[in-house]
This record gives structure tokens, C-alpha cells and sequence, in this order.
């Protein structure tokens, strides 16, 4: 029945997305200014990692069910035709924001990011740039998920 299987799909999209974007919210918000304010800027890269590496496993866990979900639901109601309607700017969106987060967790982080930041000349000026990052990722998150709320609610 399609009520039930796509009811468990937007339980579990709901869920993955509410950890991984909270976990996105708490490292932004809370941690990196925690390791910002407690460690003298050449350090902070490294105090960092030491406290993140913990997160990142979650994270790929999240964001690989919030993907598989999206895919079931919108295979499952035949919703593809949403992606070519401009008034459900949001849909695009979060898959957009998806893609760049698979791209860093997958891909940028393991295979370049984590050996050249090990490497670093110059970490404090890396752990800035980390911080900028992971601003501009959280605003951009936060704008998908008040489109797709809003959007999947009649207010847009």
C-alpha cells in the first residue's frame, strides 16, 4: 500500500534530515567557536578533527538515508515532474544541497581534503576557511529546508 511504505520513507527522511542538518547546525554554531575560543589559532585545526572525526561517520549515515529516502518517495508518487516546475524551487534545492554534502563526505574529504589539511602551512588560516564553509553550507541547508517545509505545506 502506497500510504504505508511511502509513510516509513518520510519518517526516515525526516529523521536523517533533522540529525544530519542538526549535526551541520551544532558543529557550525556550537563546536567550531567552542574550539575557536579555547585554542590558539595554529591548534584550533587540529582540535577540530580530533572532535569532528566522531561526527563524520553519522553524518555519511544520515545523508545516505536522507538521499535513499527522497529517491523512494519521489520514485514511489511518480513526483519527477516537481524537478521542472520552478515554483517547486525547493525540490531542486534539496538535492542540490545533497549533492554538494555526498561530494564533501564522500569524495572531497576522504580522497584530498583530510591529507592536505594534515599537511596544512598554515591550519588557522585552513580553520577560518573551514568556519566560512560550513556557514555558508548550514544557511543553504536551512534555506532548502524552510523551501521544502513551507513548499510541501502550500506556503509557497
Amino acid at each position: 500500500m502506497i500510504a504505508d511504505d511511502f509513510t516509513l520513507a518520510r519518517v526516515i527522511h525526516v529523521v536523517a534530515v533533522l540529525f544530519w542538518i542538526g549535526g551541520v547546525a551544532f558543529v557550525t554554531l556550537v563546536l567550531m567557536p567552542a574550539v575557536r575560543a579555547g585554542n590558539p589559532p595554529a591548534e584550533r585545526l587540529a582540535a577540530f578533527h580530533r572532535i569532528e572525526g566522531r561526527f563524520a561517520p553519522q553524518a555519511r549515515l544520515w545523508v545516505l538515508l536522507a538521499g535513499a529516502s527522497g529517491f523512494w518517495m519521489t520514485w514511489r508518487a511518480d513526483l519527477w515532474e516537481r524537478f521542472a516546475d520552478p515554483r517547486l524551487w525547493w525540490m531542486q534545492a534539496m538535492v542540490a544541497i545533497w549533492l554538494v554534502f555526498v561530494a564533501m563526505l564522500f569524495v572531497i574529504e576522504p580522497l584530498y581534503l583530510h591529507r592536505r589539511m594534515a599537511a596544512s602551512p598554515d591550519p588557522a588560516a585552513d580553520f577560518a576557511r573551514m568556519e566560512r564553509m560550513h556557514r555558508l553550507l548550514l544557511a543553504a541547508s536551512v534555506i532548502a529546508l524552510i523551501g521544502a517545509v513551507g513548499g510541501s505545506h502550500g506556503l509557497f
